[in-house]
């Protein structure tokens, strides 16, 4: 009679409720570890693929612990931060706190993105011999229907593209999805970002023609998707611009 009372079937759902709660929170609690090494390693596949050094996955941990070095720096003047760990910071946390949290004035706002962060994680690639060969920058901005995360590695002279991928983003598969296409990122290798001081690169709503004295600042269009291609250029001239990484750079390039 108690198992069909109403007050039964209470205590029988919360005791399920319960139980579940506890296995969900203990499955929660114990891949953890599993789901940062994963998260982890995928930011060092998608660093590797911008700089050009991916070749199998066997081997990301090795290439990147020989070639690559987490650095942190202040936006604002392009100098190293060295008493803050590049492994712990978190740029979307941060970005969210008052302290280290920075609201971009509407005029700059042309990615999208509000606020961003005071200091940047960012991916120096050296040498054998320790020189520096290219660094691999964090970007992000705003397309048709999404954020789109990814990074863009710059060649040593701080003036070239040397790679270009998005990791995360929910653009049209076929039409703004067209960001992950193989054949329109190596369209970036060699572009020029720089001209007379001012960032000059550029997604184009059409294709470049190859014969104008700007070819070289320039990358074709995405048929179907102009929306996600004009943010592509955007985030892009944002964070390589003076509110982003341009003092770095300016720094890099004088070294």
């Amino acid at each position: 009679m108690f198992k069909d009372s109403i007050k039964g079937t209470f205590i029988v759902a919360a005791a399920l409720c319960l139980i579940a709660s506890i296995v969900v929170s203990g499955a929660a609690v114990s891949l953890k570890p599993r789901q940062l090494a994963n998260k982890s390693f995928d930011k060092k596949v998608n660093i590797l693929k911008a700089a050009g050094l991916y070749t199998n996955s066997d081997e990301v941990d090795r290439i990147y612990q020989k070639v690559v070095r987490p650095k942190i720096i202040d936006l604002s003047t392009g100098e190293y931060v060295v008493d803050v760990d590049p492994d712990s910071y978190d740029i979307k946390q941060m970005a969210k706190t008052a302290e280290e949290g920075l609201m971009i004035p509407g005029e700059k706002d042309i990615a999208g993105i509000k606020r961003r962060a005071r200091y940047a994680v960012l991916y120096e690639v050296i040498r054998e011999n320790g020189g520096l060969t290219q660094v691999v920058l964090p970007i992000h901005g705003k397309g048709l229907w999404s954020t789109l995360w990814g990074f863009i590695a710059v060649a040593d002279d701080a003036n070239t593209v040397n790679g270009l991928g998005f990791y995360a983003h929910a653009e049209t598969p076929g039409l703004g999805g067209e960001v992950d296409n193989p054949r329109w990122k190596a369209l970036w290798v060699g572009k020029k970002i720089y001209k007379n001081s001012l960032v000059a690169i550029e997604v184009l709503k059409g294709q470049v023609d190859q014969k104008s004295k700007d070819a070289e600042y320039q990358v074709d269009g995405l048929s179907g998707a102009t929306i996600t291609a004009r943010g592509v250029s955007s985030l892009v001239q944002y964070w390589l611009g003076d509110h982003g990484y341009q003092n770095y750079l300016k720094k890099l390039a004088q070294e």
